[in-house]
């Protein structure tokens, strides 16, 4: 059992390994090899303890960004729960072994646990799914084809088909049939490389992308939140001054990044003054990231689309607050008033809108900060018309982690899945213009002021992965739950059949019966 619990450590460790910073994808299907070989032939109980290891040590390390940046009793709350999934898992792993070809069945239960887990409890949290690791890989282009959901599920196969050769050699057995498997999957994951599906343009518009930065330790917006929007509105001026003087293109409107107003903009003050400075000065829509009340208990945070002639008009509100980041999960049953928790003194409320922002006649598909690793924010929106896709972001909170190249990397994949342009604006993170194959084409440095202007393409047609939206999860949940039920009836069946002299590996063994030489003498 030793064996096994280390073999679980460094699954996860690998699979760690295979994210920002270290960004080493091509240890992914090993980590996930190894969950498969530390569960191999345990009962069901000491199954799921093992992939628990696995889930700890890999989600610990994965999200170790929060520990220091939104604090350690948030850190250990979400990372305990997410774990815990990863062990739920590993708990079925006994019964999907029992069925002809498990690799399948198990890279579908896998892909089942992170749909889950990125959606529940408390709106889940999709960080680390297996797709999210495949930017600057052959691999990432079949993500227009299969989305993040079928790419998750052909990694984990990948993984798990290597498993299944590891075990052949191990036990002396020729298993040609499981190596082509394994070599048509690379191939189905690969041949998107060499013909990336294209996506026709219908127009194009101008978007100027501003980063304000961040004044004082530039890892708290409220140090100073004013000097956060002034920052912004200072930029967006010397934009227009530079538009009149013909150094830079007029922009059809201006992305500013979440929390560019760490209060309600609608309140009169100089946040609000200040916007409208910028949006008079630039003379075209500003799309303003803003934090709005919503009576004593709760706040929305939004992109608002300011208008120089008509104000603030339409909004996007985001649809999925951070739990215990941004809002305390069940506060009327628990309440903390200590560390960084404490400071959560307003729950943040969910969005619903799935329809895209109208901004200077374009349709923009929006997402803030965590939103973009969500499968239901970005790709409804695109499926509803967005003809550009656009990011507000803080990330002043993560400057100094790593969480900014990990969620870069994640936007990245949805501009290459939904074949559109892509920009992020942020307050002093990751900044950039993204092209539909996932280039960038165009970054600011973090933790400075800067303005980018970009011309880019506008498209409505949709990518196969699109077209699909929310099916494939759906298939692997029907794949997974069918597989299950017949794992446990061939489960029950050996019980029945085999007898107690059978030693089933999904149970754990009698304990021997005393010979007559051993038993009591009276």
């Amino acid at each position: 059992m030793v064996q096994r619990l280390l073999l679980a450590v460094i699954g996860g460790a690998l699979l760690t390994a295979s994210f920002e910073p270290l960004a080493l994808p091509w240890l992914l299907p090993f980590g996930v090899a190894c969950y498969a070989l530390a569960t191999r032939e345990l009962a069901v109980r000491r199954a799921g303890l093992v992939g628990l290891v696995f889930g700890v040590v890999f989600y610990f390390s994965h999200i170790s960004w929060m520990r220091g940046s939104i604090g350690s009793d948030a850190w250990l709350a979400l990372s305990s729960i997410e774990a815990l999934f990863y062990g739920l898992l590993g708990l079925a792993v006994p019964l999907l072994r029992r069925l002809p070809a498990w690799p399948l069945w198990l890279a579908a239960a896998w892909t089942t646990m992170e749909t889950v887990r990125s959606g529940w409890p408390f709106s889940g949290m999709p960080w680390g799914r297996l797709s999210f690791a495949a930017i600057d890989t052959p691999v990432a282009p079949a993500v227009a084809y299969v989305g993040m959901t079928g790419l998750s599920f052909l990694l984990a196969l990948a993984g798990f088909c290597l498993a299944r050769l590891a075990e052949a050699a191990l036990a002396g057995e020729r298993r040609r049939a499981w190596a082509a498997v394994l070599v048509g999957v690379l191939a189905v994951l690969v041949t998107p490389a060499v013909v990336p599906y294209d996506v026709p343009e219908t127009g194009s518009t101008t978007v100027a992308v501003v980063q304000g930065d961040v004044p004082g330790p530039g890892n708290d917006i409220l140090w100073d939140h004013e000097g956060v929007t002034r920052n912004h509105v200072d930029a967006t001026v010397r934009l227009a001054a530079d538009v009149a003087a013909g150094r830079v293109p007029r922009p059809d409107f201006v992305l500013w990044p979440e929390n560019s107003t760490a209060v309600d903009p609608f309140e009169p003050g100089r946040v609000n003054t200040g916007i409208r400075e910028a949006v008079a000065a630039v003379q075209a829509p500003v799309v303003v990231g803003g934090i709005v009340g919503d009576g004593p208990e709760h706040v929305l945070n939004q992109g608002i689309v300011w208008d120089p002639v008509s104000g603030p008009g339409d909004r996007y509100t985001k649809h999925h607050p951070v739990p215990y980041g941004e809002y305390i999960p069940m506060r009327d049953l628990w309440d903390p008033k200590f560390g960084k928790l404490a400071l959560i003194t307003r729950d943040m409320k969910s969005g619903t809108r799935t329809e895209p922002l109208r901004v200077a006649g374009v349709r923009v598909g929006d997402a803030i900060c965590f939103d973009v690793a969500y499968d239901d924010v970005m790709p409804p929106q695109v499926r509803d018309g967005a003809e550009l896709l656009v990011v507000q972001t803080s990330n002043a909170s993560f400057i100094f982690t790593h969480q900014i190249e990990q969620q870069f990397a994640i936007t990245r994949l949805r501009a290459i899945e939904a074949g559109r342009w892509l920009a992020v604006a942020s307050t002093n993170g990751q900044t950039g213009v993204i092209a539909p194959d996932g280039t960038v084409v165009a970054s600011v440095t973090p933790r400075t002021t800067d303005v980018l202007v970009e011309r880019v393409g506008l498209s409505t047609a949709l990518t196969p992965a699109m077209w699909l939206g929310p099916w494939p999860a759906r298939l692997f949940i029907l794949l997974t739950l069918a597989a299950l039920v017949s794992g446990a009836v061939a489960y029950r069946r050996r019980q029945e059949f085999d007898g107690p002299a059978q030693e089933d590996p999904a149970v754990e063994p009698p304990a021997p019966s005393p010979t007559p030489s051993e038993a009591p003498v009276v």
